[in-house]
């Protein structure tokens, strides 16, 4: 395969994610994410591979499309990933917890805000470790956003990516949007999908 239908084959154009910075890992790698490395930079980053994300991407889009939006939960403890997350939320007609996930929220069947997903989202594994651990408990697969140090022993889909970045987590809840929405067949096309990539961009 060429490079040229390499290019067509990614959800939006290569220079998209290199512009928000979806592939500028960490200065720390977990051996997790060796495989999804493409570099590391002079200054000591280390570079994720952005063919990778976008592979990633299609693959969770797949997974969260099988789900009633009832049985979906995306959470996100991160301060850049909050309005993502309420957007992805907003647009897919699923749970959302943004900001602190109150302990016992999958496992605590009294509490106010119990809820029982069939498929969890987190923004990163490390600062949503409450609503990852309760997940495992409850036996619920995991989707996970995994930047360069963090580790996936319990992550089912893994998309590497900047977790921390404004810009980053943006487009990658952007483009999980839009695929799902592609394929559960409530747009036909990626033009049919109205709203802009700023909209998912927490503000500073």
């Amino acid at each position: 395969m060429s490079d040229n239908q390499n290019a067509q084959d990614l959800l939006i154009e290569e220079d998209v994610y290199l512009t928000s910075g979806v592939h500028i890992g960490t200065q720390q790698k977990s051996a997790d994410l060796k495989n999804f490395m493409f570099k590391i930079r002079s200054e000591g980053l280390y570079v994720l591979d952005s063919k990778k994300t976008d592979e990633r991407i299609k693959i969770a889009a797949n997974m969260i499309a099988k789900y009633d939006p009832s049985e979906i939960l995306v959470v996100s403890a991160r301060q850049y990933g909050q309005k993502p997350v309420r957007m992805f939320s907003n647009i897919i007609g699923c749970h959302a917890f943004p900001g602190r996930f109150v302990p016992g929220t999958l496992t605590n069947p009294s509490l106010n805000l119990y809820v029982e997903p069939r498929v969890i989202i987190v923004t990163d594994p490390a600062a949503d470790q409450q609503a990852l651990k309760e997940a495992v408990t409850s036996r619920i697969p995991v989707i996970g956003l995994c930047d360069a140090n963090n580790e996936t022993k319990y992550v089912d889909v893994v998309i590497p990516a900047n977790n921390k970045g404004r810009r980053s987590l943006a487009i990658v809840y952007w483009l999980l949007t839009r695929e799902v929405q592609k394929l559960k067949g409530i747009i036909e096309s990626n033009s049919d999908f109205k709203t802009e990539v700023k909209e998912f961009e927490a503000t500073l």
